[in-house]
């Protein structure tokens, strides 16, 4: 029998005075080893016979109800992982060795493991899936095993990860404010140490929202670099999956994993002629850094001045590395025009395919849209995606790479938008996150990295955004960067205190 985890929703609070929470971090010496080792090196270590998959799944197991609190997972596999880890550990004794074998990890709810439900956080009379997605499926081939499923919001619709049927997921670095969404599940896992990395789906942003928001690197892949299978055309083309970890080795490990097409896929693209782990260990050369703050046509530009000093303070770092960075900002036209339709068709086709659903009320606005309005604009949306990737790609004519902030707002707190309706959500959302979706219209690659913290100790991400097939750059520059900023050691409270 798998054991289902409710997240806890109460928020401990630590010691300095009741109703205030202080961030504070630890040091590698201070952590425990399940979140101490990264997947890179707990692949090594049992690979050398250091450590055994029985003992990282039941370390990791040991953390998530150590911080239920966080309300990262769904449903945890806690049986089902304990088997498969003794049968991991056998295949290592015998000599066997695969890119993740005996290594726990953590997937999204919106992606099927067989025998289990995938509610997409919403009500419904859900039935177990019969078959692992291909994401799992890859997964499962490298020889991972995955511990449980992750909290999200209603269809992956809003940059927190909260659903009155399935929870409330929490900040590692202050459980009064969200990780993130809709992947904010995937990275309070492994921001608190759970696992050393999780699988996240982006198709606004949700990847990198939450690993800005959780002080983690979180890549949003190029279109069909990864299958969505059986979704083969997911979101009509905005939704990829992809990699959040503490270190860009791990996520492009992950990554690694992760990639590969079907056949049956809308998008598909030949394998990357070098492996991402490798890019994640070669110098990137000296690249043209384009900064800029500017956001897509009828987006507030609001940023705050925290994250706008973080990003700026990011940009001079990259210029000690010998970069040339100077300020330019991609021309994104009426790239809106290309997330609409895709999003509300998407949402409304998650929920058509669900038995009975019974989801929040501005989920079904979102779905009633796109079923009057959405689907009939998808052919023109289809139509302009060259002209808006000529026009945005022009950038890439003085530029190899552009960098902003990931999110306009610190996280936002937990239960913001507890009973607001459909415009209010929306266009709240809308101001707090307004730099991440148009790179998921034209389908290029982008990743967040982290920037520092704020004054209250909350962390803050700036964005890597890369031309059309051009991870390994990204990849690379912020290996680079990973390497004189340190922001592997920088960790949140090891877990809730009085």
């Amino acid at each position: 029998m798998q054991d289902a985890v409710a997240g806890g929703h109460g928020c401990s609070l630590p010691h300095g005075g009741p109703g205030r929470y202080r961030s504070f971090e630890r040091t590698r010496a201070e952590a425990g080893m399940a979140d101490e080792l990264g997947l890179v090196e707990q692949v090594r270590a049992l690979g050398a016979g250091q450590v055994g998959s029985v003992e990282l799944v039941e370390r990791s197991l040991a953390r998530i109800a150590e911080r239920a609190d966080l309300g990262a997972f769904r449903v945890v596999r806690a049986d089902a992982a304990r088997a498969e880890a003794e049968e991991a550990d056998r295949r290592l004794k015998a000599g066997e060795r695969l890119p993740l074998l005996g290594v726990p990890v953590a997937v999204k709810d919106d992606t099927d493991v067989a025998g289990e439900t995938t509610p997409f956080a919403v009500q419904g009379d859900h039935r177990p899936a019969e078959e692992d997605a291909e994401q799992v499926r890859r997964l499962r081939a490298a020889g991972a095993i995955v511990v449980g499923k992750t909290t999200t919001c209603e269809v992956g619709l809003w940059p927190f990860s909260e659903s009155e049927g399935f929870g409330k997921a929490r900040n590692p670095w202050n459980p009064d404010f969200t990780p993130g969404g809709s992947s904010g599940g995937s990275a309070a896992a492994v921001a608190a140490g759970m696992v050393a990395a999780a699988v996240g789906s982006d198709g606004a942003g949700s990847i990198r929202i939450p690993a800005a928001w959780s002080g983690l690197v979180g890549i949003k892949p190029q279109r069909g670099r990864i299958s969505g299978y059986p979704i083969t055309d997911p979101f009509h083309g905005i939704t990829v999956w992809g990699p959040i970890a503490r270190s860009v080795a791990d996520a492009a490990l992950l990554l690694d994993v992760l990639t590969g097409s079907r056949e049956e896929d809308a998008y598909r693209l030949d394998p990357p002629v070098t492996p991402f782990a490798e890019a994640a260990r070669r110098d990137p050369g000296r690249l043209r850094i384009a900064v800029s703050f500017k956001t897509a046509f009828g987006v507030s530009g609001r940023l705050d001045p925290e994250i706008r000093r973080a990003v700026e303070r990011l940009a001079r770092r990259l210029t000690s590395l010998g970069h040339k960075v100077f300020p330019a900002d991609p021309d994104y036209g009426l790239v809106g025009l290309g997330l609409i339709p895709r999003g509300t068709a998407g949402v409304a086709d998650r929920l058509d395919a669900m038995p009975n659903p019974r989801p929040e009320p501005r989920t079904a606005v979102e779905a009633r849209i796109g079923r009057t309005a959405g689907r009939r604009l998808l052919p023109l949306a289809r139509r302009m995606d060259p002209r808006l990737r000529h026009r945005a790609g022009r950038i890439f004519e003085v530029a190899d790479v552009v960098l902003t902030p990931t999110t306009a707002k610190l996280p936002l707190r937990v239960g913001a938008f507890d009973g607001k309706g459909y415009r209010a959500t929306q266009s709240g959302v809308a101001a707090a996150c307004p730099y991440a979706w148009p790179w998921n219209v034209l389908g290029w690659p982008g990743m967040s990295v982290p920037a520092g913290l704020s004054a209250s100790g909350l962390p803050i991400g700036a964005q890597l955004l890369g031309h059309d097939s051009d991870e390994a750059t990204l990849i690379s520059l912020a290996a680079q960067l990973e390497a004189v900023e340190g922001w592997t050691g920088r960790r949140p409270a090891s877990g809730p205190s009085r």
